[in-house]
């Protein structure tokens, strides 16, 4: 990150302002033991204004730039962050908003949410071990343990990939501490992608696939791996990276993939991309996505392959009805299929899925 820093700082005085909001918050997550009074100094610190946090509870944490505890009533605010399930954030900057108030308060948002729903920068070097084939059972345990995991508990990893090149881990960090996911959590970058270890002991091993929807936004994927007993976290991971290819930056049902949702289909994924996309109804597709509006069709398609009603799918997309309906009407015109018939909406969506494993690019 103070590489990335010195480089942005070169080309980009904004860019490089940015990622040191970031950079800050990462720290305060990779520290661990943070409290609501310095949580709101260090931001306050970080913004040079006024900064507040209050939490579910009512309690309320306010701090001056300089550091200093403020007493009384909050002032006017200038950009504020609701917290879920209560609680905000807020900055009391005088005039107006600074060109990067909305990154800091989301950020701060993501900090006070792990003040009760822990969530945290990672060792890698201790993920990698807890994910390993290789190391021995012990290895694994003790590194579980030092990751603050139960070796005896049920878990399971979730694998994200930002677009764009952007940065996995941070678009893993920001997701899940917008998405309030039970549970305590462990993040790290492994390769090219961001990794969460997952472990609820209240209630198991269950998908967090319905919050981390109701949160997805911009061009992240996220794969959700199968609930195992934390020493075979190496399974998870792998179910998670197959569900993360079936992934696809766009609506939530088609941004987060949970493996276990996929059934028969993750055998796909078994399948040689290049055979995939070797197929005729892949080779279809991707002539119709090459036309003008063609992309725009597939995800129509999409769509109502998933939810089998026109109403449902224009909602998803945000159309109106006659327009999803159009879009149908050039897929089936190109494909020849006939997507009111189950049996031609059930090939529509193996194509689709082949045509999106042929096309994932290479993660891990």
């Amino acid at each position: 990150m103070k590489g990335l820093l010195l480089r942005l700082s070169s080309l980009d005085a904004d860019a490089a302002a940015a990622v040191r909001v970031i950079a800050h918050f990462q720290a305060l997550l990779a520290a661990g033991r943070l409290d609501p009074a310095a949580l709101a100094r260090s931001a306050a610190g970080l913004a040079e204004c006024p900064v507040g946090v209050e939490l579910a509870g009512g309690r309320m944490f306010r701090a001056g730039p300089d550091g200093a505890g403020l007493a009384g009533p909050p002032g006017r605010a200038s950009g504020q962050t609701a917290l879920r399930p209560a609680g905000r954030v807020w900055l009391e900057r005088p005039g107006e908003a600074g060109p990067f108030d909305d990154l800091l308060l989301e950020w701060l948002a993501i900090a006070a949410h792990t003040l009760e729903h822990p969530l945290r920068v990672a060792d890698p070097a201790l993920v990698e071990v807890a994910l390993s084939a290789r190391e021995s059972l012990a290895d694994r345990a003790r590194a579980l343990r030092l990751l603050g995991l139960a070796p005896e508990a049920p878990l399971r990893v979730l694998a994200f990939a930002a677009a764009d090149g952007g940065d996995a881990e941070v678009a893993a960090l920001a997701l899940l501490g917008r998405g309030a996911v039970p549970g305590t959590l462990r993040v790290a970058r492994l390769g090219g992608l961001g990794v969460a270890l997952l472990q609820d002991r209240a209630s198991g091993a269950g998908s967090p696939a319905a919050e981390l929807r109701a949160a997805v936004r911009g061009g992240v994927r996220v794969g959700i791996g199968g609930g195992v007993e934390a020493p075979r976290a190496r399974h998870s991971l792998e179910q998670a990276s197959v569900a993360l290819r079936f992934a696809a930056a766009g609506p939530p049902a088609e941004a987060v993939v949970d493996h276990d949702e996929l059934g028969p289909a993750t055998v796909l994924a078994e399948v040689p991309a290049a055979r995939l996309g070797a197929l005729p109804d892949v080779r279809r597709l991707g002539e119709l996505a090459a036309r003008d509006g063609g992309e725009l069709n597939l995800a129509a398609l999409a769509a109502f392959c998933r939810t089998g009603s026109l109403r449902q799918a224009a909602a998803e997309l945000h159309l109106h009805h006659s327009s999803v309906a159009a879009r149908l009407g050039h897929v089936q015109a190109a494909t020849g299929w006939r997507l009111r018939d189950p049996a031609h909406r059930f090939r529509a969506q193996l194509a689709l899925y082949a045509r999106r494993l042929a096309l994932a690019p290479a993660e891990g």
